[in-house]
């Protein structure tokens, strides 16, 4: 923010000129009305020295410019412009579509797939300030676990909540990209987004994937595609008839290729994180990719600064007055 001065009517301060054929007039007519007497020496009448009552004969002449120029300059009407450049924020829509089949709990990630895609997805979400997010679930169905908001509390609060078993188990990719479109197909954002979280292979579900991306790619939306899972085998948690747990390797089988086109189709990228720290460093780099737009404008703001002129004339006139009815007439 800076301060500048400027004048509202600039072309009114040519009336100052006026001071200059006034003090002319003033000049003249004051040596006119003084009379003249031509001597051969100023020997006998002392010395002409300057006086009080001389000098403060001048200052009522002095004190009629001042009062002059300052009602000028108010009529000038000078103002302060504060110039404050204001920054707006354009966030970005994001759905976070995440799979939470049963294999998601298997331990090839710290503690389980579904755990490590949720903290993940909890820091994204803690960072992202100025977007509306959304979460929508899917593993045999699909179902909105939170619509789109600015509330980050209440997101990570939900996500905290997610867990495997609350749908019939699957894995319905297309499915479940599709309710995704369905909450963001609407937004009025700029830029609408999708990240698309699975470690397997469509399935079930009555809407095919590639389906699913055609219709986000006709409504501008951007998805991303993680697949999630260690590259061979993976431990997956099993409990036997006696309740006791144990660890059996299951092959891990994720549609990369169909995860690419998806990517691909609608402009966006295919990831493959295959432990916590590639999960985290996916959504690294997915906040990099979409990152929130600034906006500046500079705003003015004009304060009228004409009163203290004019007060400062008011203040003359007074003093002006006050010297003529005192000191005037007491100086010798």
């Amino acid at each position: 923010m800076f301060d500048y001065l400027q004048f509202a009517n600039p072309g009114r301060l040519w009336m100052l000129l006026i001071l200059i054929p006034l003090a002319v007039w003033y000049y003249f007519k004051l040596k006119n009305f003084n009379p003249t007497l031509k001597i051969s020496s100023l020997s006998d009448f002392g010395d002409n020295k300057l006086t009080l009552r001389k000098i403060f004969a001048y200052i009522p002449l002095v004190l009629n410019f001042l009062i002059i120029a300052l009602l000028i300059i108010s009529l000038a009407r000078p103002q302060t412009t504060s110039e404050n450049e204001k920054v707006e924020k354009e966030g970005i829509d994001v759905v976070l579509a995440m799979d939470i089949s049963g294999s998601m709990e298997a331990c090839d990630f710290t503690p389980n797939r579904l755990e490590a895609a949720k903290n993940v997805a909890c820091e994204f979400i803690q960072a992202r300030e100025n977007d509306r997010m959304g979460i929508v679930l899917f593993s045999g169905e699909s179902f909105t676990q939170c619509p789109l908001t600015t509330d980050r509390a209440t997101l990570i609060n939900l996500m905290h909540q997610v867990k495997n078993g609350i749908i019939e188990d699957g894995t319905a990719i297309g499915l479940g990209l599709a309710n995704a479109v369905s909450r963001i197909k609407d937004s009025d954002a700029k830029s609408k987004v999708i990240i698309l979280l699975t470690d397997g292979m469509n399935n079930c579900g009555e809407i095919e994937p590639m389906t699913a991306a055609e219709i986000a790619a006709t409504y501008g939306i951007r998805v991303y595609t993680i697949g999630v899972g260690t590259n061979g085998e993976a431990p997956f948690p099993v409990v036997d008839p006696f309740g006791r747990k144990s660890f059996q390797k299951v092959p891990v089988e994720i549609d990369e290729d169909m995860l690419s086109k998806i990517s691909e189709l609608t402009d966006g990228k295919y990831f493959r994180a295959t432990n916590n720290q590639a999960l985290k460093n996916v959504y690294e780099q997915i906040d990099q990719l979409e990152k929130t737009k600034m906006l500046s404008m500079t705003i003015s703001h004009a304060n009228e600064m004409f009163f203290p002129f004019l007060l400062a004339a008011v203040i003359l006139l007074a003093l002006n007055i006050l010297i003529k009815l005192t000191v005037g007439r007491i100086l010798p």
